[in-house]
């Protein structure tokens, strides 16, 4: 009874100072955010009760380590104090630890510092799946298929590694040496290499061919710090194979820069002064992004396709591209991101994204959905899948009904992403449980097949892989006998029984797969590509281009 009674004696003491702690933590940020607004005020009064908070904070910090039962992580208890703060503001604004803040600026900044390697775990050992070209590994001799057995004096085939483990040990400053242990198949012993860590690019355009005689096509997997030198150079390579219009795919594109997407949107435009999004906030001016009239590309009809999973610059280069009906939207609606962040360095190496405006399309309209029920933000997508919206065009959501115009006067909504000029259904037999389960032994297989056939692959040029090349009933059988060993709860039966079509979508992943091994990115997306629905709709739809565009006119 006396133990129990300590128990509910300590609850009683923690809870109120954590309450205090989140209560007054905020206020605290404030004052350490360096080139903050909010850390500036004429009000004497409210400069007198920060400090006054600020006090507090420390007196309680004071207390819990001198007086508290237990041994605490002062450092521990303001980070968490921290994130129940941000919580209560919006789904955006977050706090990046310093352990955090190299990998998220990595993958915003467009490289990071290692050996540059793509690997995969493939039965508890590491496998190269390609080595950067140019790249330390590739440099030195690593090739796709190494397996990767020791790193310096650590162990890492068989001792159950993590991918986050792996990077770790591989990632390190530009200029130092690590040591791999490297088995290669066809060779007895362990071959050691000395690789010289440095700065490896992380790209942003995933693809870009011809996907038509006359259609170019570019895949942007986020907005990067260099995704607009790179899109500009993907565009120069497909203006040399002839293309006239553009599809540009931006379908599960997070977003990133905005200053990315808003320089890309000027080689879209010819115009000089076309306004492309703007920015506003209650302590933040308006700020007006517009063209240059600097596009060097004559490019004609324009694609973009987008889904829920689009956000944030995706939906500002789509919106810009509706508005001004410079384009056809495909796809489904955008996820509906319209907060903007800042980040703000804080004293101990971590940092504060901060939501400090939302953005607009050039109509006015702002597309960012509703968050105030934080649990239906982030299970926006069951929600639109269960109301039918994933299904038919008739079932999207109009958050806002307020009417906004396009350049042509087309009635268009905000208030929840950015809706499509051609709507396309998900498919959804591809949520079927069986194939789910299914598809996550693709990669493995596809990687052991490609290193079984590796010498007949090699000799097959892209285009003749893409249009020839065919997963045999052999090889899917093959696989799924791989899968059932893999994974022993997967029921025979339903595998067995599996919809003829999916059965033909796991070979096509399958080859997408192998594609990748083969060709890169462009392998990959090539196979995919040529068998999605939502391709074929935008290639009908720029044959369509006019008659699309003038659908959906509002007359006053």
């Amino acid at each position: 009874m006396q133990q129990k009674n300590n128990r509910i004696q300590k609850v009683y003491l923690w809870l109120p100072v954590m309450l205090s702690i989140v209560l007054v933590v905020g206020i605290l940020i404030g004052s350490r955010l360096t080139g903050s607004s909010a850390s500036s005020t004429s009000n004497t009064a409210q400069m007198a009760a920060q400090r006054s908070s600020q006090g507090k904070v420390e007196q309680l910090l004071r207390f819990i380590e001198s007086k508290y039962v237990d041994e605490v992580d002062r450092e521990q208890l303001v980070d968490e104090a921290i994130e129940s703060i941000l919580k209560q503001l919006d789904p955006h604004s977050s706090y990046i630890s310093k352990e955090d803040i190299s990998r998220v600026t990595d993958d915003l900044d467009g490289n990071f510092e290692g050996i540059g390697v793509e690997f995969m775990i493939l039965e508890d050992t590491i496998v190269v799946v390609s080595a950067i070209s140019g790249g330390p590994a590739a440099s030195v001799g690593i090739r796709a298929g190494d397996k990767i057995v020791q790193v310096e004096d650590s162990t890492v085939a068989g001792v159950g590694m993590t991918n986050a483990g792996i990077v770790a040990l591989l990632k390190g400053e530009k200029g130092t040496e690590v040591e791999v242990g490297i088995y290669r198949p066809g060779l007895e012993d362990i071959q050691y290499f000395k690789i010289t860590r440095d700065e490896i690019p992380i790209y942003s355009v995933d693809a870009s061919y011809m996907i038509s005689e006359t259609t170019g096509y570019i895949r942007i997997n986020r907005f990067r710090a260099t995704t607009d030198r790179e899109f500009i150079d993907a565009l120069e390579k497909l203006e040399t194979n002839g293309m006239e219009d553009l599809m540009l795919d931006l379908r599960q594109n997070p977003g990133g820069y905005l200053q990315k997407a808003a320089n890309m949107l000027n080689q879209l435009f010819d115009e000089k002064g076309d306004l492309m999004v703007y920015t506003q906030g209650r302590s933040v001016n308006r700020a007006n992004y517009k063209t240059t009239g600097r596009g060097i590309f004559n490019i004609d009809k324009i694609a973009v396709l987008i889904n829920e999973g689009s956000a944030s610059a995706s939906e500002i280069v789509a919106g810009a591209i509706q508005d001004h009906d410079r384009g056809i939207i495909v796809g489904r609606r955008s996820f509906g991101k319209g907060l903007v962040q800042e980040r703000y360095q804080l004293k101990d190496g971590s940092a504060l994204q901060l939501t400090i405006a939302r953005y607009y399309t050039p109509s006015g309209r702002s597309i960012q959905k509703p968050y105030e029920d934080l649990d239906a933000y982030q299970n926006d997508f069951n929600e639109r899948y269960e109301s039918g919206e994933l299904l038919s065009e008739n079932n999207i959501s109009i958050l806002d009904s307020t009417r906004y115009f396009t350049d042509n006067g087309r009635v268009v909504f905000g208030g929840g992403g950015i809706s499509p000029d051609v709507f396309v259904p998900i498919d959804t037999s591809v949520l079927d449980p069986t194939y789910t389960k299914l598809n996550q032994y693709v990669a493995n297989f596809s990687f052991n097949y490609f290193e079984n056939n590796r010498n007949e692959l090699s000799g097959l040029s892209i285009e003749e892989f893409v249009g020839n090349y065919q997963i045999s009933s052999n090889t899917y059988e093959s696989f799924i006998q791989y899968a059932l060993e893999q994974a022993p709860k997967l029921a025979p039966e339903k595998v067995n029984n599996l919809n003829p079509k999916l059965q033909q979508q796991l070979k096509e992943n399958i080859k997408a797969r192998i594609g990748k091994q083969l060709f890169d990115d462009e392998g990959f997306y090539r196979v995919i590509n040529s068998t999605d629905p939502m391709i074929t709709s935008a290639l009908d739809a720029l044959k369509d281009y006019k008659n699309i565009l003038k659908r959906k006119q509002f007359k006053n």
